[in-house]
């Protein structure tokens, strides 16, 4: 852990900061359209077009390092971030809004798929692991960190933006100083959606159905926490008990994941989450149950993306699992792009809780999926190992727990 630390301390600390900046943007953004008077399904594309940047650029952004070389990608990305989080409060309109977060959405995907191709160059077989999971607390303290800044200024006015825009511009200069060599940058051949889907149906609508949990918790958080009145202090608890609740529960249901049958643990995950989008209904009003609530969301769907991960290794040849990466990936993205607009909808059908009916949807359904797949066939019976990874990385990152997996794989049968 230390020789991580030693040798990639600065793009840890540059990521660090970058997450701060995302995860601040995506919670001021949902407060600051209420404050603007936008309508929750105006808000919900908004939210949405982050993920069609987000998607877009994870097919785009490989090609264009090939061209032009990670530096000058990094640099140009930068500088939209930091022109569009500017653009904002000048341009308080909800197509210009969206317009902004697929530019939004596209850059932070390219500036992650730079990053983290630096950290798996900068790893070793022996040090990936660990760097995987340093990575992983970097990207998740920095989105609960990000939560607090939101209390240093008013959301109607331009400080919050400037402040978004100042750490996503100082987060890339420890990168950018610190790295000496550029390495060399290939992506895997993707497998086919149709051979992924038939190799893996838990897997692949799990992450279908995740993406909308996942758009659930960045951004549309802050819009059902304003529409029901929540004051800004208490928005910003609420969405970041959804990452810490990730951070919790990562490793144990990661140790249940290489103990039992996966698609049970998957059964009871996805249960789980759907009893604690119930209990805000049941406890109507109680701020501390809305908190247990985004606790038991966050805990469940973010280790479930990891356990949908390993579940779809399990039935895979070692040389398919980085291809099968890239699909996943997608897969989740569609799920994340549907996922505010549907619920925008639902909210403006039934209020603000409606929030929380298409989330025990989705739990639900993925459940019941689970249930159904146990009886088509059997458990599989040489596993792969349990590689917690964040929702938020990019393709690199979802390659590199691949790689990992492989890795420990290998070991365990030697």
């Amino acid at each position: 852990m230390l020789s991580v630390l030693k040798n990639s301390w600065a793009l840890l600390l540059g990521m660090l900061l970058l997450m701060m900046g995302n995860g601040l943007q995506g919670t001021l953004i949902g407060v600051r359209g209420e404050i603007e008077g936008f309508s929750t399904l105006e808000m919900s594309v908004v939210m949405s077009s982050y993920f069609v940047g987000f998607l877009g650029a994870s097919r785009v952004v490989p090609e264009m390092i090939r061209r032009v070389g990670h530096v000058r990608v990094f640099a140009a990305l930068a500088s939209f971030i930091s022109a569009v989080l500017v653009l904002y409060p000048a341009i308080p309109h909800p197509i210009a809004w969206s317009i902004g977060r697929v530019i939004i959405g596209f850059s932070f995907c390219g500036v992650y798929v730079t990053a983290e191709s630096w950290l798996n160059n900068a790893a070793t077989n022996e040090t990936r692991g660990q760097a995987l999971s340093v990575y992983m607390i970097a990207q998740t303290v920095g989105i609960i960190a990000a939560q607090g800044l939101l209390l240093l200024a008013d959301p109607a006015g331009y400080t919050l933006f400037i402040i978004i825009s100042v750490l996503v511009s100082v987060s890339f200069a420890p990168i950018l100083l610190s790295i000496s060599p550029t390495p060399a940058f290939d992506t895997t051949k993707p497998m086919s959606l149709k051979n992924l889907i038939k190799t893996s149906p838990l897997g692949c609508a799990g992450m279908f159905l995740l993406g909308g949990v996942f758009a659930a918790q960045f951004g549309m958080s802050a819009i059902f926490g304003s529409k029901i009145g929540l004051s800004l202090g208490q928005i910003s608890i609420f969405v970041s008990f959804f990452y810490i609740g990730a951070m919790l529960l990562q490793i144990p249901i990661g140790w249940l994941s290489d103990h039992m049958d996966r698609r049970r643990l998957i059964m009871i995950c996805a249960f789980i989450g759907a009893i604690g989008c119930v209990l805000p209904w049941t406890f109507a009003g109680n701020f501390y149950m809305l908190l247990v609530s985004a606790l038991l969301i966050g805990g469940m769907s973010n280790p479930l993306y990891s356990l949908l991960i390993a579940h779809t290794n399990d039935f895979l040849e070692y040389e398919d699992m980085a291809a099968a990466s890239s699909g996943l990936l997608f897969i989740n993205g569609l799920g994340a792009i549907a996922g505010p607009i549907v619920l925008g909808k639902m909210m403006d059908l039934m209020g603000a809780y409606g929030y929380f009916v298409i989330l025990i949807a989705l739990f639900v359904f993925l459940g019941l999926y689970a249930i159904y797949r146990m009886t088509r066939r059997a458990a599989a019976t040489d596993t792969t190992s349990y590689t917690a990874v964040m929702p938020t990385g990019s393709p690199v990152a979802l390659e590199l727990a691949q790689e990992y997996a492989i890795v420990s794989a290998n070991e365990d049968a030697d």
